[in-house]
């Protein structure tokens, strides 16, 4: 994951990157909708900036909770949630 703080910015921008190796059209689309869920959830919580995730692992690999997971360890490690109020794996 990428993160470019950017405080004039009124909200976070996110954009996602799988290949076409990653997977069929179908379960790409799968995996970009429940990371949006995820970002969703955490968004209240986010640093006002632009966010790029890639998906390395094949998409039908990326399940929802370990990948809240990954990436809320991710968005902390990129100091990138404000506060930890709803960033439990």
């Amino acid at each position: 994951m990428t993160f470019a703080a950017d405080r004039s910015l009124g909200r976070p921008r996110v954009a996602f990157a799988l290949s076409r190796r990653r997977g069929t059209a179908v379960e790409r689309n799968r995996v970009r909708r429940r990371l949006r869920a995820v970002f969703r959830e955490v968004a209240a919580d986010l640093a006002p900036g632009r966010y790029l995730v890639g998906v390395r692992a094949p998409a039908s690999a990326v399940t929802y909770r370990p990948a809240r997971a990954e990436l809320v360890r991710l968005l902390r490690a990129a100091e990138a949630l404000d506060s930890p109020r709803d960033s439990r794996p």
